[in-house]
């Protein structure tokens, strides 16, 4: 029997009720609901779900990030259109099994033995002879062939002679409906543990969306969902030596809190790294204390090593900051002591109090801190030209992958440099700069430097602040100069040192010229004057970039470059004459001017021209902390996931049905010919083949094993 691709034909008087049907039970509508499904499931895996909004108009652009949205791309698994689709195939595949499993099960029981004994002729597999037996004799010793060889016959006696049909392989027709089976088995365990029945839940229990912040505990009970929600996924941040019962459904427009019926304690975090940074294992010591019984049960979550408890799985996800303390150095650059300030991981805190921004209101919030930070500092090469500590091996990468199959020559260099920290600065209007400071000093370009890094929007990598480290690795030096640089009365007396050696001692007018042009570069370097107005509430512009300015609005094109070589040179000279001005200050010896000053004092002037599009009043640097580490759990109660691990068996059980067992029959008719029976046998198979050839040939032989000519 072949499956048919029409559908179920209903009696009605109304044409397109029945032209509905018939399209819904047919087996072509089914297949191009499962071809769309699996399109969906493409774009569900190019396209990240359920990231931010700010990151898909970065990515596709404001209109089409727009368009996508309305389509319900960010979140295809969950999209209404998504599961009316399912639900769709659902119907579909039931109405198909319904229409064919009748036909099937009837011809599974008929063994078609009222053929005719003329049909025989027209198969193509056939054959014809006579044997020296009665032909009760050729029925007994053939019934018991086919019996041997797994055979299943049955007999119809006729007044010319008997017929004998058999069958064998009708499993591959049980595959047919066991593949049908799984698809449905799969859509309806993916509606079950999908956000249908959670959003069915809210509206029996008149529940909403929360799109508001704050703490899980100030979340109003009317977007909570109670203990017995028969499905959900959600996930569950515990920190170390606390208990949390909350977890959090993430849904397309907000966050659903899920109330679990027992709390999960974290006692211990475990994590350990690969050479490469990467985690390597983490897992999580708990303790449930059930809610009803009061029961205490420990266990240790690994990664696919959930733990089960009242029907709720809890897996191990992922790893957080649980709150841990920082004790951070306020560096002010724009004039001011420094200060300390203490906070806690997720926490923030005012700075207007400290006077770091003027009128201005700035937050700070304590978004990170990571103790273990495996970076690779192999060849300078490769990390010359890179801003993002993060992407120094970014061009070994691309060799790796687009280049040459062959090994590189370069190797790497992995080396853990130490711990380092991130905050957030946000301004009165609400708009906020994330910050990503190192904690020691790296080595650079064979130059030990403090990266400070800083970007406008989570999708776009950090820039780096590269501070050079004094002799003793720290960032003293450099903070000393960069307030000696904002002190005109130490400015002026830089300045005079430095004139004072490079003019001649016995030319005054020279000296005084060198001694004006050095006062101007200064102060231009240092930002106190400026040949361009800033921006409304801005600061003037300081640095290189103000000494291009003036190169460009004061001096003619055929002597900028020779104007800028003798700037810079004389910048130099007077940032290292105040560098020995704040050493003196501090009671330092001064700085020979050797070959590595000479390097230190090239990176500190680039850095400190760096600082004046720093977009922060202080420069954070971290001076203490305690690590508290917290373990993300994904808990989930999924019903639906027997039937799609039976789901998943019928349709290996169903495939394999198909592919691999052939159904074929056979038919024999013996009738008396003289003292002999003449056979004539002939074999029907869904496929042909070369083994189906040889089988009949097989059979043939021991059928009609007595022939005679």
């Amino acid at each position: 029997m072949a499956a048919s691709t029409s559908g179920l034909e209903v009696r009605s008087r109304s044409q397109p009720v029945r032209d509905a049907v018939e399209l819904v039970s047919s087996m072509r509508f089914a297949i191009s609901l499962l071809t769309v499904i699996c399109i969906a499931s493409v774009i569900g895996t190019v396209v990240k779900q359920n990231e931010p909004l700010n990151n898909y108009v970065n990515q596709f652009g404001p209109f089409w990030s727009e368009v996508f949205g309305a389509v319900g791309l960010y979140s295809v698994y969950s999209a209404w259109w998504f599961l009316l689709i399912l639900a769709f195939l659902v119907v579909s595949t039931s109405l198909c099994i319904a229409r064919n499993a009748p036909k099937i099960v009837a011809d599974l029981r008929t063994y078609k033995e009222h053929l005719r004994e003329q049909s025989l002729v027209a198969f193509h597999h056939k054959a014809h002879g006579v044997v020296a037996e009665t032909p009760a004799a050729a029925l007994a010793r053939i019934a018991g062939l086919l019996g041997q060889a797994g055979w299943k016959a049955k007999v119809d006696t006729r007044p010319l002679g008997t017929m004998i049909a058999a069958r064998r392989g009708g499993a591959s027709k049980l595959g047919y409906l066991a593949a049908h089976s799984a698809i449905v088995l799969v859509c309806l365990g993916g509606l079950f543990d999908g956000d249908l029945i959670v959003r069915l839940q809210m509206a029996l229990q008149g529940k909403s969306v929360y799109g508001g912040g704050g703490m899980l505990r100030d979340v109003p009970a009317s977007h909570r969902l109670g203990p017995a929600t028969p499905t959900f996924r959600g996930n569950l941040l515990v920190p170390e030596g606390q208990r949390a019962s909350t977890a959090i459904i993430n849904m397309n427009d907000g966050v659903v809190l899920q109330e679990l019926p027992f709390d999960v304690e974290l006692k211990k975090f475990i994590v350990e790294y690969y050479d490469t940074g990467m985690p390597k294992l983490f897992a999580s010591e708990i303790a449930i204390h059930d809610h009803a019984s009061g029961q205490v049960t420990a266990a240790t979550v690994k990664v696919n090593e959930p733990v089960f408890h009242r029907g709720v799985a809890i897996y191990q996800s992922s790893f957080d900051d649980g709150g841990s303390r920082l004790t951070l150095r306020a560096l002010p650059l724009r004039g001011g002591k420094p200060f300390d300030i203490e906070g806690v991981v997720g926490g923030s805190t005012d700075l207007l109090s400290q006077g770091t921004a003027g009128d201005q209101r700035v937050t700070l919030e304590f978004t990170g801190l990571r103790v273990i930070n495996v970076e690779n500092l192999g060849t300078a090469d490769e990390a010359a030209g890179s801003t993002d500590v993060r992407k120094v091996d970014l061009v070994g990468s691309l060799r790796d992958h687009l280049g040459s199959g062959a090994k590189g020559k370069a190797e790497k260099s992995l080396r853990n440099v130490g711990p380092s920290f991130s905050y957030k600065l946000r301004d009165a209007s609400g708009q906020a700069r994330e910050y990503n400071n190192y904690v020691l000093p790296l080595e650079l370009d064979g130059r030990r430097v403090f990266l400070a890094g800083v970007r406008d929007v989570p999708s776009e990598p950090f820039r780096y602040l590269r501070i050079p480290a004094d002799a003793d690795g720290r960032i003293d030096g450099w903070m000393r100069l960069r307030d000696a640089l904002a002190d005109p009365a130490l400015r002026d007396e830089a300045v005079k040192r430095y004139a004072a050696q490079a003019a001649p001692p016995d030319n005054k007018v020279v000296a005084e010229q060198i001694l004006l042009t050095a006062r101007r570069g200064m102060a231009l370097f240092a930002g106190a004057e400026t040949t361009r107005p800033a921006p409304l509430g801005e600061r003037p512009v300081g640095g290189l970039q103000a000494i291009v300015d003036f190169v460009e609005t004061s001096v003619p094109d055929a002597d900028r470059a020779r104007i800028s070589e003798v700037l810079l040179r004389i910048i130099n000279g007077s940032v290292f004459e105040l560098l020995n001005l704040s050493r003196e200050r501090a009671g330092l010896k001064p700085a020979a001017p050797d070959e590595a000053m000479q390097a230190f004092m090239t990176q500190t002037v680039l850095s400190m021209s760096d600082s004046f599009v720093y977009p922060a009043p202080v420069l954070m640097q971290l001076t203490d902390f305690r690590h508290v580490q917290a373990s993300v759990f994904q808990v989930a109660r999924a019903p639906g996931k027997t039937l799609v691990y039976l789901g998943s068996t019928l349709l290996i059980i169903g495939v394999f049905a198909m592919l691999y067992i052939r159904e074929r029959r056979l038919w024999i008719w013996l009738q008396p010919s003289g003292a002999g029976t003449e056979v004539t046998t002939a074999l029907s198979t869904t496929r042909r083949t070369i083994d189906a050839d040889a089988e009949f040939d097989r059979l043939k032989r021991a059928i009609l094993q007595e022939t005679t000519p």
